[in-house]
């Protein structure tokens, strides 16, 4: 493995730890970081996590061990919420990098756009509506909300990505042999049982 790549995804393993970055946007950071051209080759998703587990090793193993099971029981609370549309977390919080700065992200499915949204207005919820990329469209709704991990400390942002129902057969596909890129609910407290670690493989 070349000695630039390493480097971009230790870089870009700090941006994510931390200043919460999400993967793409801190790889793009580390390339200015280390003042390399905007074309350079990026590392691929296990080389960066690798780097992202070693940078949370070295410097704050048992803070994020402690923000990554707040997040994930936040997580959980607001998916069971929406739990008629098949809430699959996904990103830092669901594959075990995340720490306090990160936002969470939940992928919900409908055939009807606006039945997500509607179930939290009908539940007297404040949110926000904007449009995202989903799992097959490139602009989908997003609805983010504010909730905070414990007293004191500031809202930590979640954002559930509306998606049509069929995107549901293709959610759970692996990255990688035994680790899918999102998980359900029940997944996730499976993940919640056993004692809090970094990534799922």
């Amino acid at each position: 493995m070349q000695t630039r790549e390493l480097a971009i995804a230790a870089a870009a393993a700090r941006r994510m730890v931390d200043d919460g970055m999400e993967a793409g946007r801190a790889k793009r950071q580390a390339l200015r970081d280390l003042n390399l051209p905007a074309r350079t080759p990026l590392p691929n998703h296990d080389v960066l996590l690798r780097a992202v587990r070693e940078h949370i090793a070295i410097f704050c193993p048992e803070a994020q061990a402690q923000a990554l099971t707040q997040l994930r029981h936040l997580a959980l609370r607001w998916m069971q919420v929406l739990q008629d549309f098949a809430p699959h977390l996904t990103g830092a919080v669901w594959d075990g990098t995340a720490t306090a700065r990160h936002d969470i992200y939940v992928h919900v499915f409908s055939d009807d756009p606006k039945a997500p949204e509607l179930a939290l207005l009908n539940g007297g919820y404040r949110f926000e509506a904007h449009q995202g990329v989903g799992l097959r469209e490139p602009e989908v709704s997003v609805l983010t909300l504010y909730d905070t991990l414990a007293a004191g400390q500031p809202p930590t942002a979640l954002h559930f990505i509306v998606n049509c129902h069929d995107a549901l057969r293709g959610a759970l596909r692996a990255r990688k042999q035994d680790a899918p890129a999102r998980g359900s609910i029940e997944a996730l407290r499976q993940c919640l049982a056993q004692p809090a670690q970094q990534g799922l493989a």
